[in-house]
């Protein structure tokens, strides 16, 4: 008789931190997440683990601490020795467990064992998917080149901006502000995540006072300013609104990925047929705290599972608690190929202005992003016009390898950016 086909498995990498030893709260976690449990059974036959059960595949050790990071009533009940053991462990999942289902692999790779009460410390550090397993979900449907297709953008990055104020105006305002970004030349626009469907501004309003603004300047310009406009809602009302982009001609839609969830986005992207526009808000709270929670490399990955083309990484030197690196590896591993499924388009913003795009560009060796300014360019002082035409300058000069201050000299968009928000 011929052997069997070896199993076909992912697997998922983790930072763990325990009062047992790193050897036996890898095989905890191992079987807590697949066929075992707290205490062996009888249905858990040597063929059914054979067939079910996840085995760990590595464990590295790392030096132990004597403080617990997170606090656990369980290790509070019981005696150890005082001493907290750390280690990056990988473990191996069956296919057969979850199949082409988002959720269920969610369950399988970062549900109870956060819970366990052996753990102090866990963090999702990253997955690793065979592309024809990858393939069965939905994955990006534009990414990176087709939103340049759509945007009319080669070449350069995607400049943009957020809609600011970004609660408080109506869709009459709204729609006036795009109209001065449009002129001004903008790429791209989004609605800020708080603004979805206020009773002031309800989504419908915004959506017909805005893309009659956008419709001229496509005219005008022979190709239409993308607007991400937040369709963040119940799966119903998400995939209402987004048909109603797609029949008044728009490009874009915007979701609050982390609040509407994975399921939902995965059933948007299965439906739509526009770029859809992630944005991360409440990202802090899965990652902030280094012993608990996600990377962004594994959480980037989800998400291009589920199927956006754009997630927000942040920006460099921006009011935001996250570091200049951490933001550029985070951009590195949307752009990064991974299991055929399209890359992403990383979207820097917050803070952001026009004296940043060398340093941006020299930490990242790419145009393939957004680059995304609020006050940067609404905010300056000649106005919107000059804002967006210093963004373009910045990049402009960083791309040539031309110092800003020369480059500014000849260029007063620029120069006036330079003096405005060089010391905030």
């Amino acid at each position: 008789m011929a052997n069997p086909a070896p199993r076909a498995e992912f697997s998922a990498r983790y930072f763990v931190e325990s009062s047992v030893a790193s050897e036996k709260i890898a095989q905890v976690i191992a079987g807590e997440q697949s066929s075992g449990t707290f205490l062996a059974l009888p249905g858990e036959t040597d063929e059914l683990k054979e067939r079910s059960r996840a085995r760990v595949v590595r464990i590295e050790p790392l030096a132990p601490v004597l403080q617990p990071t997170l606090p656990s009533a369980y290790v509070d009940r019981r005696p150890h020795g005082g001493v907290f053991h750390r280690a990056e462990i990988e473990i191996a999942f069956p296919v057969a467990n979850v199949g082409a289902n988002l959720s269920s692999l969610l369950a399988t790779v970062a549900g109870n064992l956060y819970e366990l009460g052996e753990v102090t410390g866990l963090r999702l550090l990253d997955l690793d998917l065979a592309p024809d397993y990858a393939a069965r979900f939905a994955g990006p449907a534009f990414g990176v080149a087709g939103t340049r297709r759509l945007a009319g953008v080669h070449g350069r990055p995607l400049i943009g901006t957020i809609i600011k104020p970004s609660i408080g105006l109506t869709p009459v305002q709204t729609a006036e502000l795009v109209d001065s970004l449009c002129a001004a030349g903008i790429d791209f626009i989004k609605d800020d995540e708080l603004m979805a469907d206020p009773p002031y501004a309800p989504f419908d309003e915004r959506l017909r006072a805005v893309m009659p603004v956008l419709q001229r300047h496509a005219d005008r310009l022979g190709r239409m300013p993308m607007y991400a406009i937040n369709i963040s809602g119940s799966v119903d009302e998400m995939l209402r609104r987004h048909d109603a982009v797609l029949a008044a001609g728009g490009s874009c839609v915007m979701v609050s990925v982390n609040w509407v969830g994975f399921a939902a986005v995965e059933h948007l992207r299965r439906h739509a047929q526009l770029p859809i526009h992630g944005h991360r808000n409440g990202w802090g709270a899965l990652t902030r705290h280094p012993g608990l929670g996600f990377s962004f490399q594994a959480y980037q990955k989800l998400w291009r599972m589920a199927g956006v083309d754009h997630l927000h990484v942040n920006g460099i030197r921006s009011k935001f608690w996250e570091p200049d690196d951490s933001v550029v590896a985070s951009a590195r591993a949307c752009l990064s190929p991974w299991a055929g499924l399209q890359p992403l388009m990383p979207v820097f913003s917050s803070g952001q202005w026009a004296g940043l795009a060398p340093d941006l560009y020299g930490a990242l060796g790419a145009v393939d992003l957004m680059h995304l300014a609020g006050g940067g360019i609404i905010g300056h002082p000649d106005g919107i016009a000059a804002g967006m035409a210093s963004m373009r300058e910045g990049w402009e000069a960083a791309v040539a390898g031309i110092g800003l201050g020369t480059y500014a000299e000849s260029h007063p968009a620029l120069r006036r950016a330079l003096v405005h928000f060089g010391n905030l």
